[in-house]
């Protein structure tokens, strides 16, 4: 392929393809509500891959390169797939070993639904900090919190919101986190000088948004709380063998990721002691659960495999706790899976024939001040982060694009690492369809579209950052000021 045939695109030709995904998505939630992003997402996705595909080949890129980023799109997002069907197994096992269930039991118990919000952002940022993933504190104690939400009849999206606030603090953080090691590796600073230089953003952001989980606790009317956790209590010791020792597979997998395994042999390990552990401690359960002719070994084999690629299915009595329980397995992610690897395409697609570096050259015109530069950086992230669909893009993309034009400016390269996590890291779990909605809808199965509004560390974080940066509120500067000595 010529380089001179390929024509540069223009600000249309790369608005094109986004303005009308913008309207598909519309649409879709408009005809579908929550039911979006089974399906009719991933419609509007591929067919601004193809508009974008279209607008690729008119300026000279030929099918096989434009499928060759695709492929490459697709790649990339095979990780967060793996994951994501392990997940699926883990918490399948784990409902089935009573783990769980035990998480909930202990939870009804011990948490005040006055101030259930607030503790399940606290919980999760401090398991987030200590073991550097969002996601699998999600998969783990955030499956436990929306179950206790059931129980106390509160709010799944206000818990969802709770849920994703605090794991976010937590991961940005943690130097186990993979994204707080990559901000600063594709800005050029110190991990660690990154992460005290993000403290002025997120302490406060994260300050803010436990006071409104307090302030909301407290307004949310619990009157029937208090029946509704005693009846769910019940119905949990009756159903399940509830001990300390059920919560060693949750120990194991915290182990792991704090010893920095990678996520999906983690995960997978934690799957796999969950289904021994439900075998070994929730024998009577297992057996009662598959009418089969083989004998009890093979009859809980067949159980924990079903466990792990289909889920799991309860009948308790009650229908909000048989919602809660009854789920899992591979099957149950390959949606999610879908949803992925169709927005990575589109994404792909708007990266290798040249649009999105249109739009940023665009966005940069007219920067001039400290403000404009971390504004745009940040914006320029979260637009990454809608049309690529992957956190680590809208890091690694934005960061590459910037880093010259902070030098040319006289700004530390510490102001793009932390305004790199700012826009591009805890925005990702609030678009549907990018990998973290995804995932994280996937999990809690409560929609993004429901937790937004409470996801309140994620939509303060960005938006102080920005008020910084324009008041000059520890903005690094890469010479010092000069100091005019007067006689």
């Amino acid at each position: 392929m010529d380089d001179k045939l390929i024509k540069e695109p223009s600000l249309l030709d790369s608005l094109l393809p986004i303005v009308l995904l913008i309207i598909m998505m519309g649409g879709a939630v408009f005809l579908f509500g929550s039911d979006s992003s089974f399906g009719p997402n991933q419609i509007a996705l591929l067919t601004g891959m193809f508009v974008a595909s279209v607008i690729g080949l008119k300026n000279g890129h030929t099918w096989k390169s434009i499928e060759k980023g695709v492929v490459k799109g697709i790649s990339m997002s095979l990780g967060a797939c793996l994951i994501l069907m392990a997940v699926g197994s883990l918490i399948g096992t784990w409902m089935l070993a009573g783990t769980v269930p035990t998480l909930i039991y202990y939870g009804l118990a011990l948490l005040n639904p006055s101030l259930f919000y607030a503790a399940a952002c606290l919980v999760c940022a401090i398991v987030a900090m200590s073991i550097g993933s969002s996601w699998t504190t999600a998969a783990t104690v955030g499956v436990a919190l929306i179950g206790v939400a059931t129980g106390m009849d509160m709010s799944l999206a206000i818990t969802a919101g709770a849920i994703i606030s605090g794991a976010y603090f937590g991961d940005k953080l943690s130097p186990l986190s993979e994204t707080t090691n990559l901000a600063p590796a594709i800005a050029g600073t110190d991990l660690f000088e990154h992460i005290k230089y993000m403290l002025w953003t997120t302490v406060p952001s994260f300050v803010i948004a436990m006071t409104l989980f307090i302030i909301i606790g407290f307004q949310a009317d619990t009157s029937d709380a208090g029946s509704r956790i005693a009846e769910m209590r019940t119905l949990l010791d009756d159903n399940f063998n509830i001990a300390w020792y059920t919560l060693i597979p949750l120990f194991v997998l915290l182990t792991l990721a704090i010893n920095k395994m990678p996520a999906f042999p983690a995960v997978a390990i934690g799957a796999v002691v969950g289904g021994i552990w439900a075998v070994l401690f929730q024998q009577e359960l297992v057996l009662s659960m598959i009418d089969s002719t083989h004998g009890n070994a093979l009859k809980s084999l067949q159980v924990v495999w079903i466990a792990m690629f289909d889920g799991v299915s309860f009948s308790t009595g009650n229908e909000d706790l048989d919602s809660l329980l009854s789920r899992g397995g591979m099957s149950n992610m390959l949606n999610t899976i879908w949803l992925i690897i169709c927005a990575m395409s589109f994404g792909a697609v708007l990266e290798s024939v040249g649009l999105l570096k249109s739009i940023v050259s665009a966005i940069l015109k007219g920067a001039r001040s400290a403000g404009d530069m971390v504004s745009r950086t940040i914006l320029t992230c979260i637009g990454t982060n809608i049309v690529t669909a992957d956190q680590y893009i809208s890091i690694v993309m934005p960061g590459r694009m910037y880093k010259e034009e902070y030098q040319k400016r006289d700004l530390h390269q510490l102001n793009l690492s932390r305004s790199l996590e700012d826009g591009g890291t805890i925005t990702s779990p609030l678009i549907p369809w990018n990998t973290c909605g995804a995932y994280m809808h996937g999990v809690l199965q409560v929609n993004p579209l429901d937790y937004i509004y409470y996801a309140f560390f994620n939509l303060i974080n960005p938006i102080l950052a920005v008020i910084y940066a324009y008041f000059g509120i520890k903005i690094l500067r890469l010479t010092p000021p000069k100091i005019e000595i007067t006689r």
